[in-house]
């Protein structure tokens, strides 16, 4: 039996859950949220308690068990709290700025790079090195920011780049000089 896939989900006040055909859609405070369930999956919905269970024993389905009770979870915590990613920029006169939705970012290009805000993502800026990325898709917030930390990596040598904040960047040597 899979520990995640069988714990209950507790429904804070305010939120609403909806199981039609596949798709289970979560509506809270912050937004609505919808994921399809693999059919193997059955959700139930009970006085404020979610549970998911499976039709079979079969490897795959156990598997896709404790992902469709996670899935939900993400949604239920998404719609009530919310979910955000921080950055930092390393580097001399590295800076990031907000322009209406857009985030523009100096990080070494001879050009400012812009990022569009997706449906749902919101960027902060509090101060010129860090950005939050907010949303309630726990999946959307963090991909957006990988696409944001992929405009400029942090690099091994010097350790500039855009990171998230706490990651830990291996430092390399440079070069050792010349054998005489």
């Amino acid at each position: 039996m899979s520990r995640v896939g069988k714990a209950p989900i507790e429904l804070p006040a305010g939120v609403e859950v909806m199981v039609k055909d596949d798709v289970v859609a979560v509506k809270g405070p912050k937004g609505d949220l919808s994921e399809r369930i693999d059919p193997r999956i059955t959700t139930t919905v009970d006085d404020g308690v979610v549970t998911l269970a499976r039709v079979d024993e079969e490897r795959e389905t156990r598997a896709l068990h404790g992902l469709s009770r996670a899935l939900v979870n993400n949604m239920v915590v998404g719609v009530t709290e919310g979910y955000q990613k921080e950055l930092e920029l390393v580097g001399v006169g590295y800076r990031a700025s907000l322009k209406g939705k857009t985030l523009e970012l100096l990080v070494g290009f001879s050009h400012p790079v812009t990022v569009e805000a997706p449906e749902g993502i919101e960027f902060e800026v509090p101060e010129n090195t860090k950005i939050i990325v907010r949303g309630i898709g726990k999946q959307q917030v963090g991909q957006v920011a990988a696409n944001v930390r992929a405009v400029r990596k942090p690099e091994p040598y010097k350790g500039k780049g855009i990171r998230y904040s706490g990651e830990y960047v291996r430092r390399k040597a440079g070069k050792a000089g010349v054998a005489v």
